[in-house]
């Protein structure tokens, strides 16, 4: 008797084992009332063998896909040497930024110890020609931007305020003499810069109400006022401000050199994002310069744009790499997360979530992508950049969001890599103009109406 029940188990157990699609394919090729009729002649030893033999085969663990947030590939449309570079950058951030970050986000402060690794790779001042810069293409520009972001979203705001800002207003507005002095040393890190736009009273409305002011006196430049949220301020060796010149009410740049006097800068506190960026106040009392560091081709607030406009568009790739960061972070999150004896990511929910997270990254990738080729066509326009702007720092509040969701209560936690990127989504969001003025840049070019006041 009990070999029957031996055998009624075996069988079971065998039927379990069935993977009932392959045997629909192969009942195509198979005698499958001949094979049945042989199985129902094995002794308990022969079934026990065969049962065996199928568990093995079952109990082969599937080997998941690779968590990759470049969903179309995007990377394929690099030639050999732009992919190797973003690779380069790639290791760097993994190898040198990813081990620090969150200690250093949760302190507040910057490491300064990755400056000398930085200038190894070579790749401040990327898209200018000459002053020891490599004249990559802008596409470069954004997708370093992204790798960088894909890691930190700060680290990713101090290059992009040494190269996009303070760097490109000297390249773009600056005499020959002033590139020549500040250059070269900014291109190597062994000189930082920043950009003085913002001011405590004064952001979306730099165009013109700054009430930074500057008067002429013969050869020298007095300046006075404010500025607010300047990445890299704290530690700057040079300084772009902008200030409203109070005889023709024009906006020029002038080049601020750290040791001048009436020169100030307080560190701003308790921000909830970008903590690693050092942002600082700049308080500006009758300090003096030379009008050999003013900015020789800024002549108005116009000139100031042309600077944004070419940074704005490696905002954008910011905010797809943020948003990448997360998503390959929550992805592989719930990869392993087991619950109710399976990954989460078996789950339709959270399949739901991922699917989300991962449409709207891919659509963020296609526009920056397509936004960078236009801006190496020099076809490049305020409303393309603006656009840009807006709706990949929208989509990435969302993507955040959902990476934080699919996490649960951990999502909130540093060590699990998401809760930063949840934070410094929200300054990416804010800074290189509001969603709403980016907005009506968009609006006024596809209306040819002006909604600004």
């Amino acid at each position: 008797m009990s070999g029957t029940f031996s055998k009624l188990r075996n069988a079971y157990h065998l039927f379990k084992s069935i993977d009932f699609k392959m045997l629909a394919k192969l009942s195509e090729k198979v005698d499958l009332p001949k094979v049945m009729e042989s199985v129902s002649k094995m002794d308990e030893n022969q079934l026990n063998g065969l049962l065996k033999m199928l568990s093995a085969r079952s109990s082969k663990k599937k080997v998941p896909p690779a968590v990759n947030g470049d969903f179309y590939d995007i990377a394929a449309r690099l030639s050999p040497e732009d992919r190797e570079l973003q690779l380069k950058v790639r290791r760097f951030m993994e190898e040198e930024i990813q081990p620090l970050v969150n200690e250093y986000w949760l302190k507040a402060e910057f490491p300064f110890e990755i400056i000398p690794k930085f200038r190894e790779l070579n790749i401040t001042g990327i898209t200018f020609e000459g002053y020891g810069c490599a004249n990559r293409s802008f596409l470069m520009e954004g997708i370093i931007a992204m790798e960088m972001a894909r890691v930190d979203a700060s680290i990713a705001t101090f290059f992009g305020v040494q190269t996009g800002l303070a760097m490109r207003s000297i390249y773009m507005l600056g005499s020959e003499a002033q590139k020549d002095e500040w250059l070269p040393g900014m291109q190597q890190l062994n000189i930082i810069g920043a950009f003085g736009l913002t001011e405590p009273e004064v952001g979306s409305g730099t165009a013109g109400g700054l009430t930074t002011t500057a008067k002429r006196t013969g050869d020298t430049w007095v300046l006075n006022g404010q500025k607010k949220w300047i990445g890299n301020a704290t530690f700057a060796d040079v300084i772009v401000i902008w200030a409203r010149d109070v005889d023709d009410n024009q906006v020029k740049g002038f080049l601020l050199r750290k040791d001048t006097p009436g020169f100030s800068v307080e560190k701003i506190h308790d921000k909830m994002s970008l903590r690693i960026v050092q942002n600082g106040l700049i308080t500006l009392k009758d300090c003096h310069i030379a009008e050999s560091d003013r900015l020789a081709h800024a002549a108005s607030f116009k000139d100031t744009s042309h600077v944004l406009r070419m940074t704005r568009a490696s905002v954008a790739w910011e905010a797809v790499g943020c948003a990448r960061g997360a998503y390959e972070n929550a992805l592989d999150y719930t990869m392993k997360r087991k619950q109710f004896g399976k990954p989460i990511a078996g789950f339709q929910l959270i399949q739901g979530h991922l699917v989300e997270m991962l449409s709207n990254l891919t659509a963020m990738q296609t526009m920056a992508f397509r936004l960078s080729e236009l801006q190496d066509e020099g076809r490049l326009k305020d409303e393309h950049a603006s656009l840009a702007k807006v709706f990949c720092t929208l989509r990435t509040r969302d993507i955040v969001s959902r990476a934080r969701e699919v996490m649960g209560g951990n999502g909130i936690l540093l060590e699990y890599n998401v809760a930063r990127f949840v934070a410094d989504a929200e300054g990416i969001y804010s800074y290189e103009g509001t969603k709403e003025i980016n907005s009506l840049i968009v609006g006024k070019a596809i209306t040819g109406l002006s909604a600004f006041v």
